[in-house]
């Protein structure tokens, strides 16, 4: 019996459940569409500037959640919890969102009547009238990690040692992030922003001394193995394989 009657029990909650939805927005509908519709008649024009706004938080959000998360894979530290396949494409998904939101942030420059920006003063560094150096900077920021972003792509073409090398940008695309967030951005007077840039910074700086303090390890140790032949090993720790080979520590974007 009790089996019978749960779906229709199921059925009915959910029936509930919508019937008290639809009160709450008859009730209070109304009123919130006209103080919406209200808000966007007297904000319309500024509401390029909530975009661009809202849209550089989420990405150095994203970047910066990347960040950390490829140096959690590169020190192994997430093993333990999720498998290193899906823990990567993971990182690499949280980077793409991260350089898409900064496009955007960018892109919505351009209609911005608050500080207007040309095409040209968009691509080239320090050209823009507001704060051009540290606005220029966040675009070099931009493009490292556009460049880093790409290079997965192309990596079976170019190669695990050229791709290392160019994913190695993305710290300096992390750190031209946060100074030009600290530096340009509208909402850093405010405590939570300035606290979240303080805080990924601090982590970075941390999980990136630990990363390195672990590669030094893994090789010196490596090198005091004898070979076969009675010699020593002359490659690079584990710490030092390309990222994503198995046994490797992933850098990040």
């Amino acid at each position: 019996m009790r089996q019978g009657r749960f779906p229709q029990l199921r059925l009915v909650r959910w029936a509930l459940f919508a019937v008290l939805i639809a009160v709450i927005v008859a009730g209070a509908g109304p009123r919130a569409w006209d103080q919406a519709s209200g808000w966007l008649r007297d904000e319309y024009e500024r509401l390029p500037w909530y975009t661009t706004r809202i849209t550089a938080l989420l990405s150095y959000l994203a970047l910066g959640a990347s960040t950390v998360y490829g140096l959690l894979l590169s020190t192994k530290l997430l093993d333990r919890v999720a498998h290193r396949p899906i823990s990567f494409t993971l990182h690499q998904d949280l980077a793409g969102i991260g350089v898409a939101l900064a496009l955007v942030h960018a892109a919505v420059l351009l209609i911005d009547r608050s500080v207007p920006y040309s095409p040209i003063e968009l691509v080239v560094p320090f050209a823009g009238p507001y704060r051009p150096l540290w606005v220029g900077i966040g675009q070099i920021a931009m493009g490292l990690s556009l460049l880093v972003m790409l290079s997965f792509y192309v990596r079976k073409r170019i190669g695990t040692r050229a791709w290392r090398t160019v994913h190695h940008l993305s710290f300096a695309a992390f750190f031209g992030a946060t100074i030009h967030g600290l530096m340009a951005g509208s909402d850093t007077s405010a405590g939570w922003v300035y606290a979240g840039y303080l805080t990924f910074t601090v982590v970075v700086v941390f999980l990136t001394t630990y990363r390195v303090v672990l590669a030094f390890g893994d090789r010196s140790r490596e090198q005091q193995v004898p070979s076969p032949a009675g010699g020593r090993k002359a490659n690079a720790g584990p710490g030092m394989l390309p990222p994503g080979e198995p046994g490797a520590r992933t850098t990040v974007v």
